[in-house]
């Protein structure tokens, strides 16, 4: 199935009157950013427009609401559109998805190379860095403004999915763009801070104790670690406060795939991978039903810490060819 254009999408967002935006649960900078831009650029044009959340927003990134975001599922009775941002399936915001699918159009605009055409409107393309360079291409393709907001807020998307343009997934058209976020008065110090220099000491303990829980395995290829409800008691945490971490196993040396268990209650075990050069954890995620990207990708498995951490392990070595 060929994608709509950039262009089609716009159309159809600027003829709705009402718009409801939503992303995966457990957001990142990525998901909050294409959708604060987003949403942004659509209340500029004269919409109703909304982002429907589950959960809550992490702190590092609650600078990227401006009003946007609502839990109240009624906000908008029967919204003219619906689209999911960086999420692949109604699986990812599952609490939400009866509510997404009362759009009278659904449309789907997402990066990850698992994700399958399931809305009447489909933009998905796994060579993009980061969900927040298609809005960027979405706003443009339908002429709306990139204010200085809208612009970090799409900056703030490009550089948490790229590793702060670290990661193998960073492209020349990621710097082209940042650097039109630059002409369009992108403030990107003040991001930036939001976003890495505003640490709070809890989440510092709670990587320290993940990072002193790590195992390595395959001649020091493989580095599994986990977040259990008893550290996160311990640390004053929530589960979010865990992110970044498996970024920082992958960067030690040596280490080809990272894996971050983390017990969510009623035996749900969710693993986040990383791979550095040749893994593919997408294919990893594959096998229990999740997806993502060929160096970044995650699933759910529904089993104890031990034995998803026993089940992952197994895997994993069985891609590294061991």
């Amino acid at each position: 199935m060929e994608n709509n254009t950039f262009s089609e999408i716009a159309e159809k967002l600027l003829e709705a009157d009402t718009v409801l935006i939503v992303t995966h649960v457990l957001m990142d900078g990525d998901a909050l950013g294409s959708s604060a831009a987003l949403c942004e650029a659509l209340r500029n044009e004269g919409k109703t427009a909304y982002i429907l959340l589950e959960d809550k927003i992490p702190d590092d990134m609650q600078f990227l609401d401006r009003g946007f975001c609502t839990y109240d599922q009624d906000i908008i009775e029967e919204p003219d559109v619906c689209i999911c941002l960086d999420a692949g399936d109604t699986g990812r915001f599952a609490g939400r998805a009866d509510k997404f699918r009362t759009g009278k159009t659904l449309i789907c605009v997402d990066h990850h190379a698992t994700t399958d055409p399931f809305c009447d409107l489909n933009h998905i393309d796994p060579h993009e860095a980061a969900t927040a360079e298609m809005v960027y291409k979405l706003l443009r393709a339908g002429n709306m403004k990139i204010t200085r907001e809208i612009a970090g807020s799409i900056f703030a998307g490009i550089t948490t999915d790229t590793g702060n343009f670290q990661y193998a997934n960073t492209t020349k058209q990621s710097h082209e763009i940042t650097a039109a976020l630059y002409d369009a008065g992108m403030d990107f110090r003040s991001v930036s801070i939001e976003l890495y220099e505003c640490v709070k000491p809890e989440k510092i303990k709670l990587q320290t104790m993940i990072m002193g829980a790590t195992e390595f395995y395959a001649d020091g290829k493989l580095a599994v670690s986990y977040v259990s409800q008893k550290m996160l008691k311990e640390c004053g945490c929530r589960m979010e406060d865990s992110e970044g971490t498996v970024g920082n196993l992958r960067s030690v040396k040596g280490v080809e795939i990272a894996i971050i268990l983390k017990e969510n209650r009623n035996d749900l075990i969710k693993a986040t991978m990383r791979s550095k050069t040749y893994a593919d954890v997408a294919a990893i995620a594959m096998k229990h039903d999740g997806g993502g990207h060929t160096k970044a990708a995650g699933c759910t498995i529904h089993d104890t810490l031990d034995n998803a951490e026993k089940i992952i392990r197994e895997d994993a070595l069985e891609e590294l060819g061991y």
